[in-house]
């Protein structure tokens, strides 16, 4: 065979790869600080490592002595934990949840976390509060209703199927945003800010994708 006709089928294989490397689509095989479980209560899980990396600049490493995850805005007590903190201050939780990523891939994973209803009271909002934004090590954000924060138990996790939150998927805390897409799912949560601003849009919501991120709706904004 002519070496010509291989040089086509080559660099094809090779944009394809290098697509897949910078597209936020690729496997990535995590090391753990522990055994994972894939099994709970009868319930197959997936693993940690059937996610897919879409973060906006990549993981992001944080060292637990030196994190803060502050509770700012419009609150009449603003608060500062460590991580050490957080997990000994306030009651941990376990339950399974299902992330959905626009992309078209879904995992179910237990999760431990403590409730973030429980960490904002302790900053006791003012009345005119009325939304929740996320803001991560990475710069990137993203909002919730308050109201669906307090009525729901919806947790910052610190654990996925019994493992530290590896780095690449968001320690020391992610933010399980049940019932929503996975862009609400914000990793490597430093701060969570009260406003009465509605309006507010995160990073992706800036960029057309809807600011409810309701599973049940279009993840793009309606026109």
């Amino acid at each position: 065979m002519n070496k010509k006709h291989l040089k086509l089928p080559l660099l094809i294989i090779l944009i394809i790869l290098t697509i897949s490397l910078f597209s936020g689509c690729t496997n990535q095989k995590i090391e753990l600080d522990g055994v994972e479980i894939r099994e709970y209560q009868g319930e197959r899980l997936n693993s940690i490592n059937d996610f897919r990396e879409n973060s906006i600049k990549g993981p992001q490493y944080l060292e637990k002595d030196n994190y803060t995850l502050t509770i700012s805005g419009l609150a009449t007590t603003p608060q500062y934990y460590s991580y050490d903190q957080l997990l000994t201050l306030f009651t941990s939780y376990t339950k399974v949840v299902i992330l959905d990523c626009v992309e078209g891939w879904r995992v179910r994973i237990l999760w431990d976390g403590i409730l973030v209803k429980d960490i904002v009271q302790t900053a006791q909002p003012n009345q005119t509060a009325n939304t929740v934004i996320f803001r991560a090590y990475d710069g990137y954000s993203t909002s919730l209703p308050l109201d669906y924060i307090t009525e729901n138990n919806i947790l910052l996790a610190y654990k996925m199927n019994n493992i530290t939150l590896p780095p690449e998927r968001g320690f020391p805390f992610q933010l399980v945003a049940e019932s929503k897409w996975g862009y609400k799912w914000i990793k490597w949560v430093t701060e969570i800010e009260l406003t009465d601003d509605e309006n507010y849009r995160g990073f992706w919501e800036q960029r057309g994708y809807s600011n409810s991120g309701n599973l049940n709706e279009s993840f793009f904004e309606p026109k």
